[in-house]
């Protein structure tokens, strides 16, 4: 019967046909009251199923949505749609309509209210949450939870303590962007609950894929003006610098080309009317840093280009994922100097924190006798907003500290132990500057792979394919890769260990070669030969239920 009810609201409120792969079954999951993280690719659809399934069950819905811009979007599409109702509470909502949206929620005269992370460093909007009695808590833009999601956000660290104050309402958590790391990750930092975890649909057929590798810069900055300027627009050209994303569009300005540059460097008056003028159609070419992009949503965008290589794959196939919507094809390209990863290696160890940090802001938070607000921690430990962060989501990890739903901060059960808890926060801190760079290894090798890249990307995300795709470099250069059963020991997506790495996955095969992504260290490659020789890994077997 929720079938047929889940296709009729879909058609009579929501105008749709026919729903895409996937979406159905999320919708399904939550309506049963299964907390559910749902990784769909860009543009298929994520909005439509937390207003489906809302509509599904008694009571109202939340939504975390972190963009201002992208929460008055859903909240327009929602009216136009006349499905119940629709609200924002963020720093633009002056406190009257703030009151009113928070009654309107308890009366249940609103269905939908869309806020952002940061409100919940006012103690009023969990409290009216919680007399509101919500049944459905929507986490929007999911990745955001994650440390190595790259749009991170340190307000998203606190959700899984409001969901528990708000009595653990049924969650449902979105992205487009999710490798087997990043999802865990979510789960753990919403407490979700025996959550049921949907993966659908990572692949995008219409995007051609390429790579051109260049030995000096000047030769790369030729090639890519020479292909823009070839090549059927509006596009987006990504780099990771703010110097660089300028100097591009100076020099496409030079050659005749509509371009605007964007990056976090610009007020929020100028970045608006950039992104609106590109929205529009009014410029062919957009640079920018990964300050553009999240909520974006053009259909017609005919390339991308990434004049800079992204600090991993999550980034770079969220980024590519902005080209094609309208389904007809679009271009990915990826403009590379070996000599490049090396920014991207700065950028990933800029945040790290030495053990004498971890120490004095445990030492910060003992100094406070209720709780501790950040920013009176940051000027107490003098530490940057993002060193800070770490170091308190790794005291956190292992108990020495506790986050509020307020964002402020508490000791945790281990506080008394500091010294040996802060040296554990410590080690955490070094496995995760290792998973960063095994992250930074898994982009290269995505850059230099002698094979179906779309089968390489797909991998990664967990997904099998069988090459060749027939439409990226590679594979119309006639560069493909043999399967050979006998090399593949371990089935691709199945958990094995390691006697010293602990339990991993096994993302992928290239030549005599396998790549593994472990829990504690993150991506090895590994020789097939080597590991059979040594009996290196084992098959973990499920437990019985």
């Amino acid at each position: 019967m929720s079938q047929h009810r889940i296709d009729y609201i879909a058609r009579e409120r929501f105008g749709y046909e026919e729903l895409r792969p996937g979406q159905k079954e999320a919708i399904q999951s939550v309506f049963e009251g299964h907390d559910t993280l749902a990784v769909m690719p860009t543009g298929s659809g994520k909005s439509a199923v937390y207003q489906i399934a809302a509509l599904m069950i008694p009571g109202p819905t939340v939504i975390i949505s972190p963009l201002i811009a992208l929460q008055r979007d859903q909240v327009e599409s929602i009216e136009e749609q006349g499905a119940g109702g629709a609200a924002e509470v963020n720093s633009t909502v002056p406190k009257a309509a703030r009151q009113e949206a928070f009654g309107d929620l308890e009366k249940r005269d609103l269905e939908f209210l869309l806020v952002a992370p940061e409100q919940f460093n006012d103690e009023e909007t969990l409290t009216r949450l919680r007399e509101a009695k919500l049944s459905l808590f929507v986490v929007d833009e999911a990745h955001c939870i994650s440390e190595w999601g790259h749009d991170f956000r340190p307000a998203y660290l606190r959700l899984g303590a409001v969901i528990e104050a708000l009595d653990h309402p049924t969650v449902l958590a979105l992205t487009a962007t999710a490798s087997p790391l990043i999802r865990e990750e979510i789960v753990k930092r919403l407490r979700m609950r025996r959550p049921r975890i949907m993966v659908h649909g990572f692949d995008r057929p219409n995007i051609w894929l390429g790579v051109e590798a260049f030995g000096d810069e000047s030769a790369k900055k030729r090639a890519l003006l020479d292909r823009v300027e070839d090549t059927e627009k509006p596009g987006i050209i990504y780099t990771a610098t703010r110097k660089h994303a300028e100097e591009i569009a100076e020099a496409l300005l030079g050659g005749g080309l509509k371009a605007v540059f964007y990056h976090g460097g610009m007020n929020a008056g100028e970045r608006e009317r950039v992104q609106e003028a590109f929205m529009n159609d009014e410029v062919e070419v957009i640079v920018c840093t990964t300050a553009f992009g999240m909520g974006v949503d053009k259909a017609n965008v005919r390339f991308v280009f990434h004049y800079d290589i992204s600090d991993s794959v999550d980034s770079y196939y969220q980024e590519i994922g902005r080209a094609g919507r309208d389904g007809k094809a679009a271009k990915a390209t990826l403009f590379y100097r070996a000599e490049d990863l090396g920014i991207r290696r700065f950028f990933a160890g800029s945040g790290q924190v030495e053990f004498e940090e971890v120490e004095r802001v445990a030492g910060a938070v003992g100094e406070h006798q209720g709780p501790a607000d950040p920013r009176d921690l940051r000027k107490e430990t003098d530490l940057s907003q993002a060193k800070l962060m770490t170091a308190l989501g790794g005291l956190e990890e292992v108990g020495v500290v506790e986050i509020l739903p307020s964002g402020e901060v508490i000791r945790g059960e281990r506080y008394s132990n500091l010294g040996e808890a802060s040296e554990e926060a410590a080690r955490v801190q070094e496995h995760r500057e290792e998973f960063g760079r095994s992250r930074i290894e898994m982009v290269r090798g995505y850059a230099e792979v002698r094979a179906c890249r779309r089968e390489y990307l797909l991998n990664y995300f967990g997904e099998e394919f069988d090459a060749p795709c027939r439409y990226c470099d590679n594979c119309e250069a006639g560069i493909v890769v043999e399967k050979d059963e006998e090399s593949e020991p371990f089935p691709i997506n199945s958990r094995v260990v390691h006697e010293k790495w602990g339990e991993g996955l096994v993302q992928r095969y290239e030549d005599d070669k396998m790549i593994v992504l472990f829990e504690e260290v993150g991506y090895k490659t590994l020789g097939v030969d080597l590991v059979m020789e040594r009996d290196l890994l084992k098959i973990v077997r499920k437990k019985q239920s």
